[in-house]
């Protein structure tokens, strides 16, 4: 087999690194890719990690280049050992990200299977003295964390590498626009509608008696200001939760319609959201995204740890 070499990132690999990340989230969301500076921006910092990315004291970048061509990819973190680090990160070494071609048949992908393992084997030697390994994958493009399992030649190698899975499993949903409910007179006498920033975009909140009894967020705008154009027409919900005492009341649905009227107002034809799937999902989330339109891209397992 022609030799393996693995060595640091150079910016004239960037073509064929953006090729490379662009498959791995194509098989995810598809129609969705990102531009070579969002993944350069990526190799620098994490645009969205306000909290956690100060946190990061090294940053390195491997490529695998097999047959003349970037085969492979790591993106590698290590976290500061300090009071300032979360006492759970701290010093700890992290895979960002482990990606390469799996091999278009039977003999390609036994190749294929040795640039992962050179790979993944240069990956933890380069984070080795941390705390501990771990892998919770993350690139430059939303929905787009954990290991898919659009990705079975990924976990593949993270297995035989000695790393094991958390068990933490996330459904990530889409819906068309159009499946989605439309908004209305509230479901229960007296609750109001309130809309105002939240924590992460604008939030929906069902009122009562002065008490939040139910809210959603939604995210209209997925470009970051226009630089991830293939994203435009795409939105974001999450923070969906209704007060254990009113659900099975409409609450739910009601609030999701009037946030879906925003995002056709704002030009929305898809839309994402997620729920957990494992393990014992805290409530009817999954069942109730399914229900009102949204049908599941993949489901990723998160919190891989090197054993």
């Amino acid at each position: 087999m022609p030799a393996i070499e693995i060595r640091p990132f150079r910016r004239s690999d960037r073509d064929q690194l953006t090729d490379l990340v662009n498959a791995h989230v194509e098989a995810v969301l598809p129609g969705v890719t990102v531009s070579p500076n969002a993944v350069l921006g990526q190799l620098e910092r994490e645009p969205g990690e306000y909290v956690v990315d100060p946190w990061v004291s090294v940053r390195h970048t491997i490529v695998a280049v097999h047959r003349e061509r970037i085969a492979g990819a790591a993106h590698l973190l290590r976290y500061a050992d300090d009071e300032r680090v979360n006492p759970t990160m701290r010093g700890i070494g992290e895979i960002r990200w482990l990606l390469f071609w799996p091999g278009q048949n039977p003999a390609k992908a036994a190749e294929m299977a040795d640039v992962a393992d050179a790979l993944t084997a240069a990956a933890v030697a380069h984070l080795r003295g941390s705390t501990r390994i771990g892998a919770d994958f993350g690139l430059p493009a939303p929905a787009v964390y954990g290991v898919s399992d659009r990705w079975p030649h990924v976990a593949a190698a993270l297995g035989r590498a000695g790393f094991v899975a958390g068990d933490r499993v996330e459904a990530v949903l889409a819906a068309a626009i159009d499946d989605l409910p439309h908004g209305g007179p509230a479901p229960v006498p007296d609750v109001e509608m309130r809309v105002a920033l939240g924590g992460h975009a604008t939030r929906f909140s069902a009122v009562l008696d002065g008490r939040v009894i139910g809210m959603y967020e939604a995210d209209t705008d997925l470009t970051q200001g226009g630089t991830r154009s293939r994203l435009v027409g795409w939105a974001d919900g999450w923070e969906l939760w209704t007060a254990p005492e009113h659900r099975r009341r409409g609450i739910a649905t009601w609030l999701l319609g009037h946030a879906a009227d925003r995002m056709r107002f704002a030009g929305v034809r898809r839309v994402l959201d997620y729920a957990v799937a494992a393990p014992d999902p805290p409530d009817g989330t999954l069942a109730f995204l399914r229900d009102v339109g949204f049908h599941e891209l993949t489901r990723t397992t998160r919190g891989w740890t090197l054993q």
